[in-house]
């Protein structure tokens, strides 16, 4: 490699210009530090993350992208509850109950669908604004002490110096989990997403899952949700060794894309009527990560934990560790050193709400024992009820320090031991069919 040809000194480098790491540059420079983001020039790919929970709006409304102001500039459409479709049977509706909206709890019932193209740009619109050094590179090093990060270098022979660095890099990259070989938590099998769009002549304000549950078997699902308002994000999400499977029997991408659609009448209509768009692949494995903070480094988003996209939990997952770590960097800048309470802190509750939300939805939904026993529809209530209660009680109460950090975790604990329970008797007591000799 060349020796190094330039030096630039800021308060924070940002590795990674994704949601979190723009997000992590506005916050910092709103707070007046001198910030440089360092983004590979390579785009890798359409984003994904188009359905957000109820707790995102805040966090885009502290970025300066109030709720209101992305659906009237159609970056947005209202998210007004989930639907779930089954090829037979009715639909199930999954709405937040109205007496929340009410005193004393003031609950913000409505949420968005974003078209991520759109709001990508807009932030990164917001984070040129701030004054924010970007800077088109691909990371190839890190430098350390003591766990200590000094420097980055990157592929050119660039060296980027700072007081604090944050790692927005992604999943695939990670560059301080493999740099520090930061232990890794799975989550249920490696998958992949196939999506397209299509322009349709009305959509409704809400998320729809399309499911065909099948006994014994791991779960395969679709989605549609409309970006804009005649425009739908049409995807599939299947494991990566079905996909690999099927693959190697000769199926091609767009063949297995549209076997699946043609199973539900809404989108054997949509490939007779409109044309389909280019078809965009991406491979995921929900993953958490321990150890997420150091002396004067954090990870966030993707790289910190890779939320399953079912929860649609993942853009709040990315802004909120966006906004935490960067209110520790604030709050200690001077000292230019977190303490280890606050790293054990953060650390830990980036890990209890992606195993809460990554393992929930696992037991519950993904894996046959309890929706065989249950229902899929009920399965479904059992998982969202708990998964929304909790992220409007950390959207409420804010855990920062040890003791709220601790309480936090322990009522999370409690939900993942309750749901262990649950699957393991669905596991172990026969299904009606298998009482019956079917």
């Amino acid at each position: 490699m060349n020796a190094p040809t330039a030096q630039f000194d800021s308060d924070v480098v940002v590795i990674g210009g994704g949601l979190a790491g723009r997000a992590a540059c506005i916050h910092l420079a709103r707070a007046g530090m001198k910030v440089t983001c360092v983004e590979p020039r390579t785009e890798i790919g359409q984003p994904v993350g188009e359905s957000l929970d109820w707790s995102s709006p805040e966090l885009l409304k502290a970025l300066g992208l109030p709720m209101e102001w992305l659906v009237s500039t159609s970056v947005a459409t209202w998210k007004r509850h989930v639907t779930l479709k089954m090829p037979s049977g009715e639909p199930e509706h999954y709405v937040p109950v109205p007496w929340l909206a009410r005193q004393p709890f003031n609950v913000e019932l409505r949420t968005i669908h974003v078209d991520r193209t759109r709001l990508d740009r807009e932030l990164m619109d917001a984070v040129v604004q701030s004054g924010v050094n970007v800077v088109y590179e691909k990371v190839a090093g890190v430098q350390s002490e003591d766990r200590r990060v000094t420097a980055i270098q990157t592929e050119s022979g660039q060296r980027f110096l700072a007081k604090w660095f944050i790692d927005a890099s992604g999943l695939g990259a990670a560059v301080f989990a493999r740099h520090f070989k930061l232990r890794a938590i799975d989550s249920g099998p490696a998958k992949a997403a196939i999506w397209t769009y299509f322009t349709v002549n009305e959509s409704i304000e809400g998320t729809t899952l399309y499911m065909e549950p099948r006994a014994g078997e791991y779960l395969n699902w679709m989605w549609e949700i409309p970006v804009q308002p005649n425009v739908v994000s049409v995807g599939y999400v299947i494991t990566g060794a079905a996909m690999k499977a099927r693959r190697e029997a000769g199926e091609s991408v767009e063949g297995i894309f549209r076997s699946q659609l043609e199973k539900f009448p809404r989108f054997a209509s949509l490939l007779t009527e409109k044309p389909m768009g280019e078809l965009h692949v991406r491979s995921f494995r929900a993953r958490t990560h321990f150890g997420t903070a150091g002396p004067n480094w954090l990870v966030v988003g993707e790289a910190a934990a890779m939320v399953d996209p079912i929860t649609s939990n993942g853009v709040t997952a990315a802004l909120r560790h966006a906004a935490e770590g960067c209110a520790l960097i604030s709050k200690y800048r001077e000292r230019g050193r977190l303490p280890l309470r606050a790293r054990l802190c953060y650390s830990a509750r980036v890990v209890f709400m992606a195993k809460f939300f990554n393992g929930g939805i696992e037991k519950l939904v993904y894996e046959p024992p309890v929706r065989n026993r249950i229902g899929l529809r009920h399965a479904g209530t059992v998982y969202i009820s708990p998964a929304w209660g909790m992220n409007l009680i950390y959207a409420r109460t804010k855990p920062k320090g040890i003791l709220s950090t601790a309480l936090f975790g322990l009522s999370l604990l409690f939900f993942r031991a309750a749901t262990w329970v649950v699957y393991r008797v669905c596991k172990l007591l026969p299904t009606a069919a298998e009482a019956a000799g079917c």
